[in-house]
């Protein structure tokens, strides 16, 4: 593949255009005039790259080992199925929504038009919350991967550095983040494929001193280790683990021909990321008993040993094991290079829309939103936790904050979708007529949306049973908070649910020329 074009598409926005729909709209390169608007600069390559990029980080190379400690083999595997199959039906409503109007603000601005501009207020700050928290989670792995070679070296300091390296890269164009981003997440990628090929060798005694081979899913209490109850409990960290698919709804609002390429990158990201988690898992699962007190279960330094790691570590092969700790500080990165630009869009769309500071809607030449990137950039300033409370604490409250809002927010998707369907209708239109459309409609909205209630109320049952106030905290902070949110802002503004025949359906002005499609 080759790098992209710089031939720009932007034009400048008409004055009286709806403010949603002026979103993705950039300034006018031949009088120089900075209009406040993104540009559109990423091509298929670059969506694909960015949704894998955010989807594959430390919830698989770090976090895994957890769920299989906690749940067995067996049920590490259903509990990620099941929350890939929530993902599935998720990434579908998305991709109708988002090839249809493809607007940076993407979950905020769905949930403004479709449900009530307060749901969309909540959305909105939730998601951004969700990233931001995300990259601070994403340089508190950093500083623990980097323990490996530098042990005395405080997690904080590679916090600090990693933070002004991701800052830095997002500074740049939104051509320069996607293409930073591809080679990120190529890298981690190819990685994953050669862990799935060496794990299969070694399952067999091709590769290493031991043929394990399928030994470790022999005994059933051990394969599905404490039933429905523990799979249920794992599925935060699996939830957290597939966070990152939907930033391809974000990233759609800077797509250079988002009603093509969005419907591509749907269709294809979420089958690849499956295949690397069930594979991953299923290979981890054959390698190492989830007895082993080196899956996360023993105590906080044992984060430090990713089961990645530890299986190449195993095999004897002393420097794959540091040549997968370097894939995976690609991989933290990566994750969080994407949160940091998720976070900052998000942020500069709710600016647009009113619902943030006018400041964070402000862009550079180069159409980054500079105020915005900063603002959440402080936000990572919460890696320097593992400096206070440990490395071990830190990754695993930030984890637990970043994933309930991940939940959040796709509830949020599921109701937007279901509601955006009806008022497309509504109005006289035809299903014929969407880009992209979602073929498991309404069951696929309902049933997703009915799994993330069951998630939300079931992800730390434990904690609330045996009084663990502190983790019920961690756990549960992002829904009262959300809550909170919606209700001020119906208070204050008096908003209402937007009537079916009154949702505002209208595309990007620069994209009103483009056919739909009807692509399936």
């Amino acid at each position: 593949m080759t790098p992209m074009s710089g031939i720009s598409t932007d034009v400048k926005p008409d004055e009286t255009a709806q403010q949603a729909s002026s979103l993705a709209i950039g300034a006018d390169r031949a009088s120089g005039e900075i209009t406040n608007e993104l540009k559109r600069g990423l091509n298929s390559r670059h969506l694909q790259m960015i949704a894998i990029g955010g989807a594959i980080g430390t919830g698989l190379f770090v976090a895994s080992g957890s769920t299989i400690s906690q749940a067995g083999p067996g049920g590490a595997l259903v509990a990620y199925a099941l929350v890939g199959l929530m993902v599935f039906l998720l990434m579908q409503s998305l991709g109708e929504m988002s090839a249809k109007i493809p607007v940076a603000g993407s979950f905020q601005s769905f949930a403004t038009r479709f449900v009530s501009p307060s749901f969309g207020f909540a959305i909105g700050w939730n998601y951004w919350f969700n990233w931001a928290i995300t990259v601070a989670a994403e340089l508190v792995a950093a500083g623990i991967i980097m323990d490996f070679w530098f042990p005395g070296v405080p997690g904080w300091v590679w916090a600090g550095i990693f933070l002004l390296v991701l800052t830095g890269l997002n500074a740049l164009s939104a051509k320069s983040f996607g293409e930073s981003e591809f080679w990120l997440s190529l890298i981690k990628v190819s990685a994953v494929v050669l862990f799935l090929i060496a794990g299969v060798l070694m399952i067999f005694g091709i590769l290493g001193d031991d043929a394990p081979g399928l030994s470790n899913w022999e005994n059933r209490d051990d394969v599905f280790h404490g039933g429905w109850i523990s799979i249920i409990s794992v599925f935060m960290v699996a939830g957290f683990s597939f966070q990152g698919t939907e930033l391809v709804g974000v990233a759609a609002g800077e797509a250079k021909n988002p009603r093509r390429e969005v419907p591509k990158a749907i269709r294809t990201v979420f089958w690849r990321i499956m295949l690397f988690y069930i594979g991953a898992i299923f290979i981890i699962g054959c390698l190492i008993p989830f007895t082993d007190p080196s899956l996360l279960a023993s105590g906080e330094s044992d984060v430090a040993a990713s089961p990645f790691a530890l299986v190449f570590s195993r095999a004897g092969i002393a420097f794959a094991a540091a040549l997968m700790n370097a894939v995976i500080l690609t991989a933290i990165l990566s994750a969080g290079n994407s949160g940091l630009y998720a976070s900052t869009r998000m942020l500069y769309a709710m600016a647009h829309d009113g619902m943030a500071p006018k400041i964070f809607g402000r862009t550079n030449a180069r159409g980054v939103p500079i105020a915005a990137l900063l603002a959440t950039a402080a936000v990572g300033l919460f890696g320097f936790l593992s400096a206070i409370v440990g490395q071990g604490a830190a990754y695993s409250w930030l984890l637990n904050m970043s994933g309930l809002c991940g939940f959040i927010v796709w509830a949020g998707i599921a109701v937007s979708h279901y509601r955006f369907r009806r008022g497309f209708l509504a109005q006289g239109n035809k299903v014929s007529d969407l880009p992209y459309k979602a073929s498991l409609f309404p069951i696929g909205p309902l049933l997703a949306f009915a799994l993330l209630i069951l998630v939300i109320a079931g992800q730390n049952y434990e904690a609330v049973l045996a009084g663990r106030t502190m983790e019920v905290l961690s756990s549960y902070i992002g829904l009262p908070v959300f809550i909170a949110l919606w209700l001020a802002h119906r208070f204050i503004t008096k908003s209402k649910v937007v009537p079916l025949l009154e949702m505002d359906l209208a595309a990007p002005k620069d994209l009103d020329d483009e056919p739909s499609g009807g692509t399936q």
